[in-house]
């Protein structure tokens, strides 16, 4: 009886011990939700940092959710503003347009990430757009620095060189664009009616935006909104623009050679680079300059996003350590999104790396992704607020009487009173 005891208590305590070091090893598992959108880019690029966090910490695993971008941004709003946290993510991707939305209308709901990254190493803008009352929030993503693309062959034939194009002014683009018309019959630019990202681009080049950096409405006496409206009214008066509605019908201008350039963001290196038929016709030169705009440069953005911690994730130390670690710190990670999804990081630092140095024959045989990051650091930093989407909506809805040349201080006007309505 004795030894039978024994022998059970010995089997006892040998189950006791397995189920223990299960529990330990259960407990010890982590799982970070990541929610974002765009599968062949934020997913990709979130699916490579995760595999690198996954070989230095093999018990974090990451589990990468994706949704339409609008279905996400609906999802997450409706949560936020419920006050319930039971589903949300770890980590989530937000636009950088809406950054100061989410931030400012559910104060307490992201985790400050300043004790973690060292934001001294990343684009000033990016971390600009991403912080209030001192506090940054985001680990900065990707870029939308913008560029001026064009058919280097078609202008070539007009007279113009590189050199011609660098650090221009928009007046000088238009001189440009008047010549290469008259001498070729090619029109050198589309543009969609319908959308102000071109405003956006403008206005940011040289520091300023629809409001104040206290959030005020900074549109009817804004001096470089007024110059970027008239420089546009200039684009289209000049006859080298086309009308184009819709993404499909912009792209296939002037990758069909319908048109001959665009200013853009990064982001549209991969879509002119399907046609490889037209390989060494293209070359990429600085943004325009607004003229006689205080404070005017060639650099500017137009979109990107950031990843953003929630303060309510059961796993917020693994994920912000996540983050800090491959994303915040991690060059070579840089360096393979790049050349494998085309996605130009925010990291100062990656600049360095030899994706970033190497010359694409596509492009003429150019630093191309060297000359984006050079050109990422002399972005002007703005607040974008958290009335963007509403202040666009009220230019978008001016853009016919801009075209038709109508007078821009009634616009503004027009655009200062609808906004002012919408924000009270």
């Amino acid at each position: 009886m004795t030894r039978l005891s024994t022998g059970w208590k010995r089997a006892a305590a040998v189950a006791l011990a397995s189920v223990s070091m299960f529990s330990v090893t259960a407990a010890s598992a982590v799982e970070i939700t990541v929610w974002c959108w765009d599968p062949n880019f934020n997913g990709a690029t979130m699916k490579e940092a995760a595999e690198r966090y996954a070989a230095l910490h093999p018990d974090v695993t990451v589990n990468i959710v994706d949704f339409a971008k609008a279905d996400l941004e609906t999802k997450l709003q409706a949560q936020l503003a419920s006050g319930t946290t039971d589903g949300l993510p770890d980590i989530v991707l937000i636009e950088d347009y809406g950054a100061q939305k989410y931030l400012q209308s559910f104060p307490g709901a992201f985790e400050p990430l300043n004790s973690a990254v060292d934001y001294s190493g990343f684009a000033p803008y990016k971390v600009e757009l991403a912080t209030v009352n001192g506090q940054t929030y985001s680990l900065p993503f990707d870029s939308g620095v913008t560029g001026y693309f064009y058919r280097s062959d078609l202008l070539g034939e007009a007279g113009f060189t590189a050199a011609d194009l660098q650090d221009i002014t928009w007046d000088k683009l238009i001189e440009i664009g008047k010549t290469v018309k008259e001498k070729t019959g090619g029109i050198l630019l589309p543009i969609d009616p319908n959308d102000a990202g071109w405003l956006r681009i403008m206005m940011q080049s040289a520091g300023s935006w629809y409001f104040n950096a206290d959030g005020s409405v900074h549109i009817a006496d804004n001096p470089v909104l007024k110059a970027s409206m008239e420089t546009y009214q200039r684009l289209m008066a000049a006859g080298i623009s086309k009308p184009v509605s819709g993404w499909t019908e912009y792209t296939g201008s002037f990758t069909s050679g319908d048109t001959l350039s665009t200013f853009t963001g990064v982001w549209m290196v991969g879509t002119i680079k399907a046609n490889a038929d037209q390989s060494g016709k293209w070359a990429i030169a600085p943004l325009p300059a607004l003229d006689g705009v205080e404070g005017a440069t060639n650099a500017s953005n137009l979109g990107g996003s950031s990843w953003y911690v929630l303060s309510s994730s059961a796993e917020k130390a693994e994920a912000v350590d996540f983050l800090a670690e491959i994303w915040g710190k991690d060059v070579d990670f840089y360096q393979k999104i790049l050349v494998n999804q085309g996605a130009l990081g925010s990291l100062l630092a990656a600049r360095e790396g030899d994706a970033y140095k190497a010359s694409d024959d596509f492009f003429g045989g150019t630093p191309v992704w060297q000359n984006f990051s050079d050109w990422l650091g002399k972005i002007p930093a703005v607040n974008y607020g958290i009335f963007t989407n509403e202040a666009d909506a009220a230019v978008a809805a001016q853009i016919p009487n801009i075209t038709s040349g109508g007078n821009i201080d009634e616009i503004i006007a027009a655009i200062d009173a609808q906004v002012r309505q919408q924000v009270q």
